[in-house]
């Protein structure tokens, strides 16, 4: 698993690299806006040695100005990572339940921060336990990892950004044929 390789990674992939000489470190980022909170969810099943990363509290930063998930702080990102086990040449697969729209937001910042080894995993848990592997209910215990966040890996275009793109009329008309 390489930093070219496919964003996304299939259950059959992942059990082998898990069950490989370096596996991945496996991060579950569920997270749903109706609740219950992701944790709950991680803690009735996961992926065995998956570490749970809170979306509102380690992968965003307060809400305010910035929206109700603006960007994480440099540090803080770092700090999260690190305690999750993320190491910098350690693949890392990120799952939620099955859309993918938090697991995309993990591999953003991951790649954002200059992390180049980040999948998720295709059809998030849902898949993995539909596909019959083994399903944890224990805390993972990883030890700490060394990422070193590095912001801007990746381009930001924030709300005046994208005003500026509309005005310029750069914007495709969505209902377009």
């Amino acid at each position: 698993m390489s930093g070219t390789a496919h964003p996304l990674i299939g259950v059959s992939e992942l059990t082998a690299a898990l069950a490989g000489a370096a596996p991945p470190a496996v991060l579950d980022v569920r997270w749903s806006l109706a609740g219950p909170p992701g944790i709950d969810s991680y803690r009735r099943g996961h992926v065995p040695g998956a570490v749970f990363v809170d979306l509102d509290t380690q992968l965003a930063g307060p809400p305010g100005n910035g929206g109700r998930h603006p960007l994480p702080d440099p540090a803080a990102f770092q700090a999260a990572m690190r305690a999750a086990g993320v190491r910098a040449g350690q693949p890392v697969v990120v799952c939620d339940d099955a859309d993918g729209t938090i697991a995309a937001r993990a591999w953003w910042l991951l790649r954002y921060f200059g992390h180049p080894g980040v999948r998720l995993l295709d059809g998030g848990f849902r898949a993995w336990s539909a596909a019959g592997q083994p399903v944890s209910t224990e805390d993972a215990h990883t030890g700490p990892g060394d990422f070193t966040a590095r912001p801007g890996q990746l381009p930001v275009l924030d709300a005046a950004g994208a005003a500026d793109v509309a005005r310029a009329g750069l914007l495709l008309d969505a209902r377009a044929p």
